[in-house]
């Protein structure tokens, strides 16, 4: 089941980000983005556990898919599945419905940054049909790359 995050829910999110990815954030950046995007941070629940979530905002820049002009544009910050509930289809349950909400906010299209080297969720994302679209040298703390991978909302 899938249901917006509450305040409740910060220390059990906090512990999956902790566990499942390198890239940490305070307290006041989920509450920050609960605050300002609450639609679109999600977590799933089974038997009454949180096991995921997804986190994003919503910005206006230039659009990531090659076109040369100033977009709405829904960000994925993050998303995490503890690692014995993956494979179940969560993920791809958190990236269509987080979707979903920012169409509702007028989005026109949705990106991210992944690691290089993390083919799963690459596969992932490319199954649901984002593109590669650009590489980020030095991306992450450790300074391995990230590819920007990007999705057209407006269909």
């Amino acid at each position: 089941m899938l249901q917006k995050f509450r305040i409740g829910d910060l220390r059990r999110v906090i512990y999956i980000n902790t566990l499942c990815l390198p890239e940490n954030y305070s307290e006041y950046f989920y509450v920050d983005l609960h605050e300002k995007f609450p639609n679109t941070f999600i977590v799933a629940i089974i038997e009454e556990d949180i096991v995921g979530y997804i986190m994003c905002r919503m910005e206006t820049g230039f659009s990531e898919l090659g076109k040369w002009n100033i977009t709405k544009k829904g960000h994925v910050v993050s998303i995490a599945v503890l690692p014995e509930y993956r494979k179940r289809g969560i993920g791809t349950s958190l990236m269509l419905q987080a979707m979903k909400e920012m169409r509702n906010y007028g989005m026109k299209e949705c990106y991210l940054e992944v690691r290089v080297s993390n083919q799963t969720a690459k596969n992932l994302y490319r199954k649901i049909g984002f593109k590669e679209v650009k590489t980020i040298q030095g991306y992450y703390r450790d300074r391995e790359a990230a590819n920007v991978m990007a999705l057209n909302l407006d269909i």
